[in-house]
């Protein structure tokens, strides 16, 4: 589980068959075999480290899902550790389960702040509140206003310096999970079946056959 404050930005310094690896430096202070950190909000399992690298594998239907098959080396990406179990609730909870993507269509600059307008379907738009949180390439962001066929973010100068979001431009896709919680209470209000009666094997024809 992650909490969608990115801790710092990596380099993509090789893209193999099925793997990523990574220049990296504060997520790699404690790693270990089999940890997961979030890639642009995609969690992933490192493979392999060293001291300033670390290794994923990806598999297709998540470069099918998200982002990630469009890396080319030298990008920049958005990384989190998992959350420690001492450790603080800055953002929202993040599963690093990526819904779909999503396309900036604009930006536009309003003081001390950055709007940034996105593009999603309608299927994943249902689950988007005004004032709620969702997830833009494993950040932790509150949407600031919906429209018919996306939403918008406000993005302050700390966010900008500490990730990648600033950096996209209008057509340029990004990976986007919606807030769990709204998933969760949808298949909570969905109608159950009424469980059917199980049959004690008792009728007129065992009474008959045992003398009654």
């Amino acid at each position: 589980m992650f909490t969608g404050i990115i801790e710092e930005i990596g380099t993509l310094q090789n893209i193999g068959s099925g793997s990523l690896n990574i220049h990296a430096a504060k997520v790699l202070e404690d790693v270990h075999l089999g940890d997961s950190i979030a890639v642009n909000g995609v969690c992933l399992t490192v493979t392999d480290f060293s001291k300033n690298s670390f290794q994923v594998d990806v598999m297709p239907e998540t470069l099918r899902r998200s982002s990630l098959g469009r890396l080319k080396k030298g990008g920049r990406v958005n990384l989190e550790r998992a959350m420690a179990a001492d450790g603080r609730f800055g953002g929202h909870i993040v599963s690093g389960h990526i819904d779909d993507t999503g396309t900036v269509t604009k930006k536009q600059r309003e003081g001390n702040a950055v709007w940034v307008s996105i593009e999603c379907g309608r299927d994943l738009l249902r689950y988007i509140a005004e004032k709620g949180s969702i997830t833009i390439d494993g950040i932790s962001l509150t949407v600031a206003a919906l429209t018919d066929t996306g939403f918008q973010v406000s993005i302050i100068p700390h966010t900008g310096g500490e990730t990648t979001l600033l950096e996209k431009e209008p057509g340029d896709i990004v990976n986007l999970e919606t807030d769990i919680l709204a998933k969760y209470m949808e298949r909570l209000m969905l109608p159950q079946e009424e469980p059917r009666a199980q049959s004690s094997g008792i009728d007129l024809e065992f009474l008959k056959e045992n003398g009654f």
